[in-house]
C-alpha cells in the first residue's frame, strides 16, 4: 500500500494526503479545481514548516514529503495505478457514489476504496461498485496531521483482509485504527454531533449565551473547544448534514438539526470558512468575538 491517491483537495484531502506522503508514500492529490490544489499545496507546506519549527521533522524531510505529492486535475491519471484510493469529497450520498462507481471503473483490481465520510453508510457506498468487499470507512480526524485516531468503518461486504490492510496502514502512518459497525454517524458522530445539536439548542432556548454555554464545557467539563466554537470550526453545513444522516438513517427525533442551525445555514453563515457563526472571525481569527443572538 505504498501508491495512494486521495480525491478531493479541501481541508480533509490536503491532510490526508499530508500524512501519506510524510510516512514516504507516493502521493497523489487529485481535484477538479486548480485553485483548490494550489491552496492545498500552500496548507500543506505551512504545516511542514509548522512540524519543522517543533522538530517533528527535518527541512529535508520537509522537502521529501512534498515531493512525494503530485497534483493533478484528472481523475483517471491520478488513480491508474493506486493501491488505495481515499474519498475525501463534500459529504453528500450522491457525489460519493458517482466518485464510487468512476473508482471502480478506473483503478487497478487490487485497489482498496476508501471514504472519510463522517456518517454515511459505507455499505451503499459499496453497492456503487463491483468490489464491495475492498470498500471501507477511513474516517480521519481535522486536524489530520495532528489527530491520533483514524476511525474504521466495516461494510456489511468489506473483507477481513480489506479491514486488516487498512489497520495496518493506519499504523505505518503512525495513527490509531478503532473500529465501528456501519451505523449512521457511526461512533465518533454519534456521540458529538448530538451534543453541538444540543448546546444549539440551549443557546436557541436562550438559557446562555454562545460564551457561557462554551465556558461551561470548557472550565467545567475539560473539553479543549466549547461545542459552538468546534461547530464553527467543522462548518455548520457539514453539522447539519451528518444530523439529517443520522435523522433519516436512525428515525429519532434527537438527532433533527436544531432550527436555529437549519436557519444559519440557509444564511449562509457556516463557521470560520465564512469568518461568521456563533462566532465572527473578521477581525482576528485566532480570537474571535462570541455572537449575539
Amino acid at each position: 500500500m505504498k501508491k495512494i491517491a486521495v480525491i478531493g483537495a479541501g481541508t480533509m484531502g490536503s491532510g490526508i494526503a499530508h500524512c501519506f506522503a510524510q510516512y514516504g508514500c507516493e502521493v497523489t492529490l487529485i481535484d477538479y479545481a486548480v485553485a483548490a490544489l494550489d491552496r492545498a499545496k500552500n496548507t500543506i507546506d505551512k504545516n511542514l514548516d509548522r512540524q519543522c519549527k517543533k522538530e517533528i521533522l527535518t527541512p529535508m524531510q520537509k522537502e521529501e514529503a512534498l515531493n512525494r505529492i503530485r497534483f493533478i486535475t484528472v481523475l483517471e491519471e491520478g488513480v491508474s495505478n493506486a493501491d488505495i484510493v481515499v474519498e475525501a469529497v463534500a459529504e453528500k450520498l450522491e457525489i460519493k457514489q458517482q466518485v464510487f462507481t468512476q473508482l471502480d471503473q478506473l483503478t487497478p483490481a487490487h485497489c482498496i476504496l476508501a471514504s472519510n465520510t463522517s456518517s454515511i453508510s459505507i455499505t451503499t457506498l459499496a453497492a456503487a461498485t463491483s468490489r464491495p468487499d475492498k470498500v471501507i470507512g477511513m474516517h480521519f480526524m481535522n486536524p489530520v496531521p495532528v489527530m491520533p485516531l483514524v476511525e474504521i468503518i466495516k461494510g456489511h461486504h468489506t473483507s477481513k483482509t480489506t479491514l486488516s490492510t487498512v489497520e495496518s496502514l493506519t499504523q505505518f502512518i503512525e495513527k490509531t485504527p478503532l473500529v465501528a459497525a456501519d451505523y449512521p454517524g457511526f461512533v465518533a458522530n454519534r456521540i458529538l454531533l448530538p451534543m453541538i445539536n444540543e448546546a444549539i439548542t440551549t443557546l436557541h432556548q436562550g438559557v446562555a449565551d454562545v460564551y457561557a454555554i462554551d465556558h461551561i464545557m470548557k472550565l467545567g467539563m475539560g473539553h479543549p473547544m466549547g461545542p459552538l466554537r468546534l461547530a464553527d470550526f467543522i462548518g455548520l453545513d457539514v453539522c447539519m448534514s451528518i444530523l439529517e444522516v443520522m435523522y433519516k438513517g436512525l428515525g429519532n427525533d434527537k438527532y433533527a438539526p436544531c432550527p436555529l442551525l437549519t436557519k444559519m445555514v440557509a444564511a449562509g453563515t457556516l463557521g470560520v470558512k465564512t469568518k461568521r457563526g456563533f462566532y465572527d472571525y473578521s477581525d482576528d481569527p485566532k480570537t474571535p468575538i462570541p455572537c449575539v443572538f
